[in-house]
């Protein structure tokens, strides 16, 4: 289509333009109030309408709305990763990737999300993100207020670096009992810890073979 050009030369309301600005969908549930309701790869704006960002909707789960940071499914992409990587983004939406600092949402579901510190890390929403399906246990309240950790960024409260040790990047404390950015195992598997592992449910020796991070408003 045409370009956008300075007001008074085509014409171009500045209205038209606000309302151009305020049409651009911030999060997935800006993309659900325009009336799409399926679950898929999406185009939100949240550093304006020039930078757009692919992202995944949950449309389905729960009442629909999230906004998924983290999706894994295949082991595909490696999320043994440094600060920067974790800052910028990883990834594709239509794969397994994990979102970086593009959307913090104004307010996070607070069901049932266990508060933390807004500081707590480059990309931490202001409430803890959690499986809108959990599994059986509660492997975050140990997190909760925890600052983000990565095998480059040692922020845990234990003598050795937690992200190295249990290969993945999280919310260590010393040194967890979620690991959803470790290691994709498939399954069982002989070392410790170092899996996606959900420990009051599988224990430290499974590894899950899928998970998703996802956020919205309240």
């Amino acid at each position: 289509g045409r370009g956008l050009t300075a007001p008074g030369a085509s014409g171009f309301r500045g209205d038209a333009l606000e309302k151009f600005c305020l049409q651009q969908p911030l999060d997935c549930d800006d993309i659900y109030a325009q009336g799409y309701q399926e679950d898929g790869v999406y185009l939100i704006y949240p550093s304006g309408p020039s930078v757009p960002v692919p992202v995944f909707c949950d449309m389905t789960t729960g009442g629909g709305k999230w906004t998924v940071f983290q999706k894994r499914f295949n082991g595909s992409v490696s999320f043994f990763r440094g600060w920067n990587d974790y800052k910028l983004g990883f990834g594709r939406a239509d794969g397994e990737y994990w979102l970086g600092c593009h959307v913090t949402p104004r307010v996070a579901s607070p069901v049932p999300a266990i508060p933390v510190p807004a500081s707590t890390g480059p990309c931490t929403p202001p409430q803890w993100p959690h499986p809108s399906s959990p599994p059986p246990g509660d492997s975050l309240s140990y997190h909760s207020g925890q600052k983000f950790s990565t095998f480059d960024r040692d922020q845990d409260l234990f003598v050795q670096n937690c992200a190295a040790l249990s290969s993945g990047a999280f919310w260590f404390r010393s040194c967890h009992f979620a690991n959803l950015n470790g290691f994709y195992l498939g399954g069982s598997h002989l070392s410790y810890a170092n899996g996606i592992n959900w420990a009051q449910w599988k224990g430290f020796y499974y590894s899950l073979k899928r998970t998703e991070m996802k956020i919205r408003r309240a």
